[in-house]
């Protein structure tokens, strides 16, 4: 009896903390350094300086943000514009192609 057990989970070993690959932490790193770095400088006085101040940590932290079934929101922004700017209409190449052909 051939019986295999394949870990539904494998890929999760191979990144950070089991959700992050690096660039994802370089990516939310960057963004909280920017915001922190705002929150320095500038003088947050008024409720639309503070959300300018923060945007940038939040953004990342949603790119970075884990989805079921992908990998976190920037792998889906980035299928989503794959699949828009690919080409729609496929081409038949079957077993059949080359009688089609002679029609």
């Amino acid at each position: 009896m051939n019986n295999y057990l394949i870990p539904a989970n494998s890929k999760n070993g191979q990144l950070i903390l089991g959700m992050f690959k690096p660039s994802d932490l370089w990516l939310l790193g960057i963004g909280v350094l920017t915001s922190v770095l705002m929150l320095a400088f500038l003088p947050v006085e008024s409720l639309g300086v503070t959300i300018l101040v923060l945007l940038p940590g939040i953004v990342s932290a949603l790119l970075v943000f884990p989805i079921p079934n992908y990998h976190n929101t920037l792998t889906v922004i980035i299928e989503i514009y794959e699949y828009l700017t690919s080409r729609q209409q496929y081409r038949w190449k079957g077993w059949c192609y080359k009688e089609w052909l002679k029609k």
